[in-house]
């Protein structure tokens, strides 16, 4: 806890209670936390930027990014686990997708804030 005090106490209890209110369970932070943790990763970013553009084979996503296709599949498991992609089968062939919007929108705002700080 802090020691410094705020010049407006009323002020602070205010925003003190309307934080605590505002607050999620412990299961929702830890399921949040794995969703920023599965896009830390810098090829998974690249995967999901790629499937922003269209849906895509694990061949397909293993040309746009110059790598192994099997490294490439073992993203997309962590990906599928952390439901920000999904697939379907047409015959032999699995094609990946985003989710749905909800993970365009956090790539989408991504390269927003990012652009915003350039």
């Amino acid at each position: 806890m802090s020691n410094i005090a705020c010049s407006d106490t009323e002020q602070h209890a205010k925003n003190v209670a309307a934080a605590k209110t505002a607050m999620l369970s412990e299961r929702e932070f830890l399921f949040l936390a794995e969703l920023f943790k599965a896009l830390g990763d810098y090829t998974r970013v690249r995967i999901l930027f790629a499937l922003s553009v269209g849906e895509l084979c694990v061949c397909a996503l293993a040309e746009v990014l110059d790598m192994s296709q099997s490294a490439i599949s073992h993203q997309l498991r962590l990906l599928r686990a952390a439901k920000l992609v999904r697939y379907r089968k047409e015959g032999k062939n699995v094609f990946y997708s985003l989710d749905d919007d909800h993970v365009r929108n956090l790539v989408s705002q991504g390269l927003d804030h990012i652009k915003e700080e350039a």
